[in-house]
């Protein structure tokens, strides 16, 4: 008993005493002054005396966080996260509380902050990966967690953020296919004219669709063979259509325009657009903004007609950049172009320059055959004379 005593006594943080059921209870005063005990007992005073020695490390490394804290859900912190994000844009509000919904709160939403670790966002990962192959929403919906879990290690309710599953956050979308030029003109042929400029626009400016539906005359300058990006259209679920300024201030830039397009969008103007400065260039046949659930019939439309198979209206976009990059673009001058504010995207396009490379370094090769063939029948002749 004397012993005991003298022991607590040299104790410099926490305490240790034994249960009438034989098993050890630690407690400790945390830097709050409040009086705090282990959430379980232990099997062995040693094992409560190792777990007091870690409350004392992060005390004293300045990494002691409120237990209580740790103890909101996930799901109940999540929704708090949610609803204070009034900075959002409509579309990714709505894409934010879809990736809620299904992935996020039904896996983790009863789960205490400070119960969630490294691991179990590995096998939740694994697990999507395994169960939706080729689906880009599970990388999203683990971006979107660990945003919600940054905040909750800004706010102090967890010491390190769990999302730390290398690669978990990064989408890999099957490679989209590449138009023809050609492929491109049949397409552009076959669509209504009101949107025959839209089509060759999307390809030869790389546009966006919400860019093309936001394009208003006043942007478009025929006379330097420009159109300035400063709106984009976006439609919601209900269907309603939104205007707001481009993601990023890359995203707002004015395109340089082919001049072989400057006659088609001078007779779209004139035939198809209002006469205001402010007036869309494209519209539904009732005037109203154009929306891409109502635009992809005639486009699938076009492609059967055009003899076109599994291209995506976006993927025009993709095709324009590697035809730049077959002229010798720069990475810099894509992302221009694009509207990128990295160079991870612009270098996708790059791989045509390194095919076109490699055609030439073929053709080059058939000129060495040929020299060779030809030394080779010089050779033969000479034989033959001597």
């Amino acid at each position: 008993m004397v012993t005991d005593q003298l022991r607590r006594r040299q104790r410099q943080f926490g305490s240790i005493r034994r249960l009438p059921s034989g098993r050890w209870q630690a407690r400790y005063r945390g830097p709050d002054g409040k009086l705090r005990s282990a959430e379980s007992t232990f099997a062995t005073k040693a094992d409560a005396n190792a777990w007091l020695s870690t409350q004392q490390a992060s005390v004293v490394t300045g990494d002691w966080r409120p237990p209580e804290a740790g103890r909101e859900t996930f799901g109940d912190y999540g929704k708090r996260w949610l609803a204070s994000r009034v900075d959002l844009r409509p579309r990714t509000a709505e894409l934010y509380a879809l990736l809620w919904r299904r992935w996020l709160e039904p896996s983790f939403g009863t789960v205490p902050l400070g119960k969630l670790t490294v691991e179990s966002w590995r096998t939740w990962v694994l697990e999507q990966t395994a169960t939706h192959p080729g689906s880009t929403q599970p990388a999203k919906a683990y971006r979107l967690a660990r945003a919600v879990l940054n905040t909750a290690v800004d706010d102090g309710l967890i010491r390190t953020n769990p999302c730390r599953v290398k690669g978990a956050g990064r989408e890999r979308s099957p490679e989209r296919p590449i138009a023809m030029p050609d492929e491109v003109a049949r397409i552009a042929e076959a669509i209504s004219d009101e949107y025959r400029p839209m089509v060759l626009l999307a390809a030869y400016c790389s546009l966006r669709f919400g860019e093309l539906a936001g394009l208003r005359r006043q942007r478009v300058d025929l006379l330097h063979r420009t159109v300035r990006v400063e709106e984009c259209a976006v439609e919601l679920k209900d269907g309603i259509v939104t205007f707001g300024p481009p993601k990023t201030d890359a995203g707002r830039r004015t395109v340089a325009v082919p001049a072989e397009l400057v006659a088609v969008l001078e007779d779209h103007l004139a035939g198809h657009v209002d006469s205001g400065p402010d007036a869309l260039l494209f519209t539904s046949p009732e005037g109203h903004p154009l929306r891409r659930s109502k635009f992809r019939a005639r486009w699938l439309a076009a492609c059967r007609q055009a003899g076109v198979e599994g291209l995506h209206f976006h993927d025009l976009r993709g095709s324009g950049a590697t035809w730049a990059a077959t002229t010798g673009a720069t990475v810099r001058e894509l992302m221009a172009r694009l509207g990128h504010t990295t160079p991870q995207v612009a270098l996708r396009y790059q791989h045509a320059t390194a095919e076109r490379d490699q055609a030439i370094a073929d053709r080059l090769g058939a000129l060495m055959r040929a020299a060779a063939a030809a030394a080779d029948d010089r050779v033969a002749v000479t034989s033959i004379e001597r």
